[in-house]
């Protein structure tokens, strides 16, 4: 395999790679990433997309929320992404942009990210205080 097509194929193993993890960061169910694969790609699997059906799919990731970069560099909204994920089984929608929805309510503040140390310390307490009692309520506690 010439350097080109091994770097080709790199890249392709890469995407598809970030698509399952958009899957994963978007709760999405099988079912929905399937629909979204025929939606955008007309293809059953991510293996049989072109590269150019991979990055349509990525696109879509992305306009439904998925984020492939960190974040942020502050270690409080990271924490706030994190206890969101964990609050996945708990809640109809644990895509980012529920999450930056729960944040406005909360804060008056659409992004983690633009929080106040204060505020982001809040909001990370209030999330940690809510999944443990989900966690106990799913465990058969009170």
């Amino acid at each position: 395999m010439s350097g080109h097509a091994a770097r080709a194929a790199l890249d392709r193993k890469a995407m598809i790679a970030k698509l399952h993890i958009a899957k994963t960061k978007l709760a999405l169910s099988e079912d929905s990433y399937r629909a979204i694969l025929m939606r955008v790609a007309r293809v059953a699997s991510a293996r049989d997309a072109s590269d150019a059906q991979l990055l349509a799919l990525l696109a879509e990731m992305r306009r439904l929320g998925f984020r492939d970069r960190p974040l942020s560099d502050n270690p409080q909204v990271r924490l706030i992404f994190a206890l969101w994920k964990e609050m996945a089984p708990f809640v109809a929608d644990a895509s980012d942009a529920a999450l930056c929805a729960f944040c406005r309510r909360q804060t008056g503040i659409s992004r983690p990210e633009w929080l106040s140390g204060r505020q982001a310390n809040q909001l990370a307490e209030g999330l940690k205080a809510w999944l443990a009692r989900e966690q106990a309520k799913a465990e058969g506690g009170s």
